[in-house]
This record gives structure tokens, sequence and C-alpha cells, in this order.
């Protein structure tokens, strides 16, 4: 139930190199853009997930929040990382009160952390046969859930759901581009200190993994090996010469850390392949601003002979750039596709 909504939320997409939010209202069978932004936040405000400088961090959501065209007060944020755990697991047939009330005791054999730390979510996928049920179950720590929600606050804004990134992609998927019955879609947000990988059979997610790698190791690999300032390697990372350097210097370096990369993904795609039904992906969705160094989605193309496609969030949901006050939308595209995926959601959503 994409579609009916009681009132507009904020999604908010906290990375570790900038805070990204949208705002949607209903346009005919759909939604638009009404608020659009992005800031910077200072370098390791925030490393792997965890707000080390949240002061920063509600500066930067507070200039974002500086738009006028921003009207709700709710926000939705979304985590990732190690203090999130995703798990399909599969448990004897039984009600869902049944579940509700075992599923913190079946929950403590598949999470690593005290299960009083975490805050815990469930969801029936298939309550098949053979007296089997299949449950995704989702475990956030709750201290990780307290470092994004302060920020908000500080922010002066109201957190009301904190939702988990790759399943936020996956409604900016389900809404921009449908679900298509069969086809095995990879979701890969590749973010500056992570990369968030959803893989869709149909309408299920069916296996999730969040690799922490992501653009700040390319930028910080260009640095140490041309001795360059943190800027300057910024830039050549993605394709711009800069004073004493140019593209062609950094491309060996940026080449090696792609294959650093891929590694990883290949890794994941090797974990779904041993674990599910089929062997196959068949296409893959780009996105996030680490997607954006030069010569990286050829290089996907390439080691996995499969379609690469850059996710588009604004594909089915319009945006009027000069009503939002954008000079280009296409900046927004690659980054904007988590917090698009939040705006979507609904107040009392599960």
């Amino acid at each position: 139930m994409l579609f009916r909504r009681a009132k507009s939320l904020v999604g908010l997409d906290i990375g570790s190199s900038s805070v990204k939010a949208i705002e949607l209202k209903p346009a005919g069978k759909g939604f638009r853009v009404s608020a659009i932004g992005v800031e910077s936040v200072p370098p390791d405000s925030i490393v792997d997930g965890a707000t080390i400088d949240g002061g920063a961090v509600a500066d930067a959501v507070r200039r974002l929040f500086a738009n006028k065209k921003f009207k709700a007060k709710d926000v939705v944020a979304s985590l990732s990382g190690n203090s999130v755990i995703v798990k399909k697991i599969t448990l004897p047939t039984m009600t869902e009160a049944e579940l509700s009330e075992s599923i913190y005791w079946e929950a403590e054999q598949y999470i690593p952390f005290d299960i009083q730390d975490v805050n815990l979510d469930y969801e029936i996928l298939d309550s098949g046969a053979q007296g089997q049920m299949e449950v995704l179950l989702v475990a956030a720590k709750k201290d990780k859930i307290a470092d994004y929600t302060n920020v908000i606050s500080q922010a002066g804004k109201t957190p009301v759901i904190v939702d988990v990134d790759v399943f936020a992609l996956q409604n900016a998927f389900e809404a921009n581009y449908g679900f298509e019955p069969g086809a095995v879609v990879a979701i890969l947000n590749a973010g500056a200190s992570a990369i968030n990988i959803n893989i869709l059979s149909g309408s299920q997610s069916v296996f999730t993994r969040d690799v922490s790698m992501g653009g700040n190791a390319f930028t910080e690999a260009v640095q140490k090996e041309l001795n360059l300032p943190y800027e300057s390697a910024e830039q050549l990372k993605k394709g711009q010469d800069v004073d004493g350097a140019t593209y062609e210097d950094a491309r060996a370096v940026l080449r090696a850390m792609t294959d650093n990369v891929l590694l990883e993904v290949e890794k994941t795609f090797d974990f779904f392949k041993a674990t599910a039904s089929n062997d196959r992906i068949d296409r893959i969705m780009l996105c996030g601003g680490a997607s954006r160094v030069e010569g990286f989605a050829e290089s996907l193309r390439e080691r996995f002979a499969t379609e690469v496609e850059q996710f588009d969030p604004f594909r089915q949901v319009g945006m009027d750039a000069k009503k939002v006050g954008i000079d280009n939308a296409d900046d927004y595209g690659p980054v904007a596709a988590v917090a698009m995926g939040l705006a979507l959601r609904k107040v009392g959503d599960r």
C-alpha cells in the first residue's frame, strides 16, 4: 500500500560524507518531490555507522532544513552496517500471536548481540508448506538508533521511524521500477564508507549485505599514492584533473581500488548463489555517490557480464528542478535513492 498516507514525512539519509533529505507530495496516483537537499558532513563525524561528532551532524541536518521548502516536522531515518542484522530464518508454522510471543527467544539464537540491547522487527515472508514458515528478522542496536534519533531531535525535528538502508532502497526501486516476477535484481548503493547490497527476487528481498568499503577508500588511496590534499584526490576520483596531477595519474590507483571493491561484491554474490535456489543475477541497479567513480560501472559490467543500470529515483516520482530550487537534477539522482525510499514511508508503517 504505497499510496495511502496520512501526512508527509521527510526521508533523511544520514551518510558519512553527507546528509540527504527528500519530502514528497501526492500527485495523481503517485508522488512528486516538494523539497530536496544535500549537505556535507565534516570528515570523521560518522565512522562505521557510529556518530562520533553528533553536533557536527546535527548542524548539517539543521542547514538542510533551513531550506524553507521542507514543511514536515516528522523524519524517517535509516541505519546500515554492523549495528544492523538482517536474517531470514525458518521456523515451525505458528500463528501471528504465537510468533510475537516467541520471536525474542528465537532471535536470540541468530543475533550476536545481547537481545536486551537491540530493537527487533520481523515479517513473515512465507507461511509455506511442510509445517515451516520463513521469517525475515531485523535487529538494530538501540544505542545506534539513539545516536541517529538524538541528532534529528537536536536539529529540531521529530524522528518517527528508523528503517534500514537496504529496505529503503527496495522501497525506492518499487516506486520507480515496479517488481518483475521471477527477475533477480541486485541493488548496489555505493556510499562514502559502505556499499549496501539488496538482492531481490521478484518483490522479495532474498539477500542483503553491507560491505564496509566505499568512496572514501578511493579518495584515500589516490591521496596517499599521489601525495595530494583530500579535496584534490576527491576531484581526481571523479575524473577531473587538478593542480599537480591528471586523471591519467590516478587511473591505475582507482582501478586497483575498484578491483578490491568488486572482489567484495563478488563474494556477496557468491554467498547469495550458494544459499539461493537460482544462481543468476539478471541486472544490477547502481546508485550512491561512489558509483560515480570514473570507470566503476564499466568494471562492474565487465566483471559480472550482466546489465548494469544507473538507479534513477526520479524515474516515476516527478521532480521539477526549478520548483524545488536546484540547478541540476542529475547531480541528485545518484545520491537520492535511500532518502527517496524513506520519504515513501508512512507513519504507523511496519
